[in-house]
């Protein structure tokens, strides 16, 4: 299953519950004196959190990341995708050392009577795609943060998620200095490779979905590339649902929109599906194709694009950086170790 098909049955399903590299934050680095009682604003109101949380649970699909940046470990985590040892993925595993939180999953909904065994002071859930229902019945079991007040229920920009965690457990500080630290990272690469300036780059799905290609328009999924200086074509947006400012379907029979790419980056999870890619004529006669200006995320590299936080971001910087150098030079060798 492709990671696509994952993350819209999350969506669907969580929507249905109701109808220099960056500094991590200091090690265990205590809350500010006299940050509790904190009220932390949201998209369904304000949450007090009375006290230091010292049992945390993320509900979302990506936050394990972010409490963890923040030096605490949660007491459970849920699983997004990629069977990684307690959802905790190869940046992030530093952090975890050697703790062993509950995993919990959503594959049916959210699973309201483990959440409520793990005795959480604290929910984390501002990744959660929480609806009103589904936010009061984890809220009659702890203090929950949902995601921003602006945005959508699902990724809203990486910076905002991690400010209101970052509140949440009485260390905002913190969080504002990851947040300055990655994006400071950004910009250092941005001008140390000006040759990315106004180049434009697509990043898609991979293989292909339902007779489509799947191409990203805006948002986490595109903010890596922008952040670098590339821009995302306008070209591509005539394939986007009406509303939907995130992914562009574009049909096979039309892949040759790509063509206003000069840079193209495929999401591979394996070399089946960059075989599957490969398979299809009409992807053969790209100019990016042809001109070898190609990247190609297999496995590890394409979950730190898609989790877009704090831990995962300069994991992003340190590996995709030097294959995007290589794609817009036209080097054919932009193919990560699967």
């Amino acid at each position: 299953m492709s990671v696509l098909t994952r993350t819209s049955c999350a969506l669907v399903l969580l929507a249905a519950v109701a109808c220099a590299p960056a500094a991590p934050a200091p090690e265990a680095a205590a809350p500010a004196a006299g940050a509790f009682p904190v009220t932390v604003t949201h998209a369904f109101g304000e949450t007090v959190v009375p006290a230091e949380p010292v049992r945390v649970v993320t509900a979302g699909l990506t936050e394990q990341d972010v409490v963890l940046a923040l030096g605490v470990t949660p007491v459970g985590v849920t699983e997004w995708y990629g069977d990684q040892p307690y959802a905790t993925w190869p940046w992030a595993q530093d952090e975890l050392g050697g703790a062993t939180p509950e995993v919990l999953s959503v594959a049916d909904t959210f699973e309201y009577e483990k959440i409520a065994g793990l005795a959480p002071d604290l929910i984390v859930a501002v990744n959660a795609g929480l609806d009103q229902a589904s936010y009061d019945r984890l809220s009659a079991i702890a203090p929950t943060v949902a995601q921003p007040t602006d945005g959508p229920s699902n990724f809203a920009p990486w910076d905002a998620q991690t400010l209101i965690v970052g509140q949440a457990l009485g260390r905002a500080d913190e969080a504002q200095a990851l947040i300055t630290g990655i994006k400071d990272r950004f910009a250092a690469e941005a001008a140390a490779h000006p040759q990315f300036a106004g180049v434009p780059a697509v990043f898609l799905q991979a293989p292909y979905y339902d007779g489509s290609a799947i191409a990203y328009q805006d948002g986490l999924s595109t903010e890596f590339l922008t952040d670098l200086g590339f821009v995302v074509p306008s070209e591509i947006d005539r394939f986007a649902p009406e509303g939907d400012t995130a992914q562009a379907y574009i049909p096979l029979e039309n892949l040759g929109v790509l063509d206003s790419a000069d840079v193209l980056l495929w999401a591979t999870e394996d070399t089946t599906a960059r075989a599957e890619l490969e398979a299809q004529p009409l992807y053969r006669q790209l100019a990016a194709v042809r001109g070898g200006n190609l990247v190609f995320t297999y496995g590890e590299l394409a979950g730190a694009i898609y989790f877009a936080t704090p831990l995962s971001l300069p994991y992003v910087l340190d590996r995709l950086v030097p294959l995007l150098d290589r794609a817009v030079a036209g080097d054919p060798e932009t193919v990560p170790a699967p």
